[in-house]
């Protein structure tokens, strides 16, 4: 559905987007992820077609983002962090003016804009203006705006921004519903966010790819060693935890040995061992003959938040002004961007009843 190879943006002497490569297949949901500065941005608006690669292929949809761009815009639903809105318009009377740009007419028409607004629960602020509305309002009318056409993609640019909690579930649960139907590459700096709701995640990082796997598969290959959570609890009396570390860490293999938690008179330990040596025989093993019961054991995976510190080097929520000179370009470019969000949307919007 996506195909993006050897992908480059450049400004001046800076490289934002460097050769960048990946791919995505029909209905799956995928988190794009990495620093602030790191490229993400400046890539989702080449392959919405607002910005022009320097050299490089992108193809959505069967249509290349150069030579087809008004094709790519027709398949496309963009909500990027800003939702392109016009404060003096109603909701209601917004959605239905972006379906006809859309090129939407008649009952279809009225049709989609009251699913769009129960779907993204804004029919309640339907006669409302958008300046009017909270920022947690503004968001879910944006995200309706992106669907409204029904498109084939959908390119989210940090779509639970400003909501409660409450609303980031619903819209979850709204995302996760819309796979299949859609193919979604989704932006996030909320990190359990993309391990509840994404099949697959790229990270990118200083304008490279530096990872593209399902999040299962990037947690069993980032670590160095292997490293299990073993809850142990005394058959009678009470439990030393420091005669169960001993025990434990005699086993061959073995580096190191923690206590993490204290469970109903037992306790958690946390075993690391040198990665590709499995020793989870020999630790059970270890637990059952010294006389303890084997409550729990299973493997400690890293979650995707030190996954993404461990590629990156960097801190999910760096401000601007730290994430390196070398993003430099995409930084100024955003804050050139800004104050004209919502003339750019329009205009992207009209050209498409032209093709």
């Amino acid at each position: 559905m996506i195909t993006v190879k050897d992908l480059t943006r450049k400004y001046a002497r800076t490289t934002a987007v460097n050769h960048i490569s990946f791919s995505v297949d029909k209905g799956q949901i995928v988190g794009f992820l990495g620093p602030n500065g790191a490229g993400k941005t400046t890539t989702m608006r080449m392959l919405t077609c607002f910005l022009p690669p320097s050299s490089g292929t992108a193809t959505v949809a069967g249509f290349d983002i150069l030579d087809q761009s008004l094709e790519v815009r027709k398949r496309i639903g963009y909500l990027p962090e800003s939702p392109p809105i016009y404060p003096e318009m109603r909701v209601a009377e917004y959605l239905r003016f972006v379906g006809k740009l859309k090129g939407l007419r008649g009952a279809e028409l009225d049709k989609r804009a009251n699913y769009v607004m129960g779907r993204c629960s804004v029919a309640d602020v339907q006669n409302k203006q958008l300046g009017k509305l909270s920022k947690g309002y503004r968001q879910r009318v944006g995200l309706a705006q992106a669907i409204i056409h029904n498109p084939d993609v959908l390119i989210l640019d940090e779509p639970t921004a400003g909501l409660d909690p409450k609303q980031i579930n619903e819209t979850r649960d709204l995302i996760k519903d819309l796979a299949g139907e859609h193919t979604i590459i989704l932006s996030t700096h909320i990190l359990p966010e993309v391990e509840q709701t994404c099949e697959q995640v790229i990270i990118i990082n200083k304008g490279r790819v530096v990872a593209t796997d399902s999040v299962a598969n990037l947690q069993s290959r980032a670590g160095y060693a292997e490293t299990m959570l073993i809850e142990v609890a005394p058959r009678q009396g009470a439990l030393d935890p420091e005669q169960v570390q001993q025990q434990l860490a005699r086993v061959a293999g073995v580096s190191a040995v923690h206590v993490k938690d204290r469970r109903d008179g037992g306790f958690i330990f946390e075993t690391e061992s040198r990665k590709g040596e499995l020793m989870r025989g020999d630790l059970a093993r270890a637990v059952i003959e010294g006389g303890w019961d084997l409550n729990e054991f299973r493997p400690a995976s890293m979650s995707l938040e030190e996954i993404f510190l461990q590629l990156t080097g960097s801190d999910p929520a760096m401000p601007p002004a730290e994430a390196g000179q070398a993003d430099a370009g995409e930084a100024a470019e955003a804050a050139s961007d800004s104050p004209q969000t919502e003339p750019e949307a329009g205009s992207a919007q009209t050209e498409e009843p032209r093709a």
